[in-house]
């Protein structure tokens, strides 16, 4: 009794998706090294997941490099190879920078390592100690006027109580 057809579509739910994934990634394996022991061929071959997990085969004793080399070399197509050290070089030097700014400004902030700054440092320094200053004044006399709020209603439902208690002693 043979299987019967199925429509070719994508698979909705997951994980029948990454099991028939497994299933027939195993049997496409198998199948292209059949290919290539029967019929020796060289062959390549490249499969990644949904999840971009990299599976591939490569025909003994030849590596992937091999014969990607050989498929470029075949059909004259070159890939341009990139060469992005002096921008990744660039990219850690303004971050290597950017660090040792913030590290300074740390540093001036606690009021260490003052000797070097320059007046146009210190203004804006001042200018920031100034306004955190005022932050941290502004939330301590709210904290303040909570506390002062809170011993009034504290003095006024004493009152009360003694209020109530010479009016049921009297």
């Amino acid at each position: 009794m043979g299987r019967g057809k199925i429509e070719v579509k994508r698979i909705e739910n997951n994980t029948s998706r990454q099991v028939t994934f497994s299933k027939r990634r195993a049997g496409l394996l198998k199948k292209t090294h059949e290919l290539s022991v029967l019929c020796d061929a060289q062959i390549g071959l490249i499969v990644f997941s949904s999840r971009g997990k990299l599976y591939e085969y490569s025909t003994h004793p030849l590596s992937m490099a091999q014969i990607i080399e050989r498929y470029l070399t075949t059909t004259g197509t070159h890939i341009l190879e990139h060469d992005n050290r002096e921008q990744i070089y660039n990219e850690l030097t303004r971050m290597r920078n950017e660090t040792h700014n913030l590290q300074l400004s740390l540093e001036r902030y606690k009021g260490h390592d003052l000797s070097n700054a320059k007046l146009e440092d210190l203004d804006p320094l001042e200018q920031q100690l100034e306004s955190a200053i005022n932050k941290v004044r502004a939330r301590k006399f709210q904290l303040l006027q909570q506390q002062l709020d809170n011993l009034q209603r504290t003095v006024i439902l004493h009152s009360l109580f003694f209020h109530n208690i010479n009016m049921h002693l009297l």
